[in-house]
This record gives structure tokens, C-alpha cells and sequence, in this order.
């Protein structure tokens, strides 16, 4: 995934009530429930079945960095998921979503001004508008530079535009992402 999927993701995170299981052996099992069968958990981290009834059986307590890295991205994915869609259905409904980043913002204006892009830091709360626009791209399956687009858009209406108040006609653009940070 991109730079504003990894962000919306981590962003999810920080809704979950409980704690992720931290040892191997608690993740496999969390796995093995969650996909019902050792064979389907075998297949998803490209290890033997054996390997995974040892960890879930407390044999093996420490995983290869590069299974200790798949394991914990599949558990962090399935992790209480009707918690993270309530939170995503809260910003997309109500709350609204707020966007840190730090990248260069370029500009198309009236003849006259500056259009010479620079590097911003911009902490901006966006309307659940544009929190629905991007939870539903994400779903959909939208490249990192769809997603890019949407935060673009919200970033211009608000915070450029000041919700239409000024600078009619402004373009922005959204380039070289330092850092992007969600919150709901």
C-alpha cells in the first residue's frame, strides 16, 4: 500500500480497545481462529502447516524477522475489525477526519500570484465529506495517487479556500510527501 493507506491504517489503529497479541505463539493462534484452519494460516504466511501447529502449541517461540514481520501485519489487519469500522463509519458520518502532513504544495491562480511550490506542515480537520470520499477509494481499492487527489481536494476547499471564502478559481497540488498522518 501507499503513503495515505498506511496512514488511514495506522490512523485505525488507534481506535482498537485492546491490545494487539504481542508473543508469536498468541498471534498464530489469533490467526488460526480468525481463519479457521492451520492450512489456511499456512498458506497466508507461506510457512508449513507443521510450523504453525508448533507456534500455536508453544514449540517455537521466536519467528525469522521476515515471518515475525508477515505474522504481525496479518494480525494488525484483522485486528477488531468492527471496532475499526465503527470509528472509520463515526469519521465518515459526524466527526470528520484530520490530516497532518508535511509535502510540497504547489499552485495553480490568477495571473499574478506566487505558484512556486514549497514545503508545508499542515495540521487541517477535514469534514466527514472528505473522510467518507477517502474510506470509500480505500475500499474500492484506489491507488495511492486517487487517495492523494482526495486529501488534495480537501486540503484546497479548506484550508486554501477557507470553505470558498477566498481564492476563487485556486488549484493545488500535492506532491513529494515528507510525512502524512490521519486521525478520527
Amino acid at each position: 500500500m501507499g503513503v495515505i493507506g498506511d496512514g488511514l491504517d495506522r490512523a485505525a489503529e488507534q481506535a482498537f480497545t485492546r491490545p494487539v497479541p504481542k508473543t508469536a505463539g498468541a498471534r498464530m493462534r489469533f490467526l488460526v481462529r480468525t481463519e479457521k484452519s492451520t492450512r489456511a494460516v499456512a498458506r497466508l504466511l507461506g510457512v508449513s502447516r507443521r510450523t504453525v501447529e508448533r507456534y500455536v502449541k508453544g514449540q517455537i517461540k521466536r519467528p525469522r524477522p521476515e515471518l515475525a514481520d508477515r505474522l504481525a501485519g496479518e494480525v494488525r489487519a484483522r485486528w477488531q475489525p468492527r471496532v475499526r469500522e465503527r470509528a472509520r463509519r463515526r469519521a465518515a458520518t459526524t466527526g470528520g477526519i484530520v490530516v497532518e502532513s508535511r509535502a510540497r504544495f504547489g499552485f495553480t491562480a490568477a495571473p499574478g500570484t506566487s505558484d512556486d511550490g514549497r514545503m508545508r506542515r499542515i495540521t487541517q480537520h477535514l469534514p466527514p465529506v472528505y473522510a467518507a470520499r477517502l474510506f470509500d477509494a480505500q475500499a474500492a481499492g484506489a491507488t495511492d495517487t486517487r487517495l492523494q487527489a482526495v486529501v488534495a481536494e480537501g486540503l484546497r476547499e479548506v484550508y486554501f479556500k477557507a470553505d470558498g471564502h477566498r481564492a476563487p478559481g485556486l488549484m493545488v497540488e500535492f506532491t513529494d510527501i515528507d510525512y502524512i498522518d490521519f486521525d478520527y
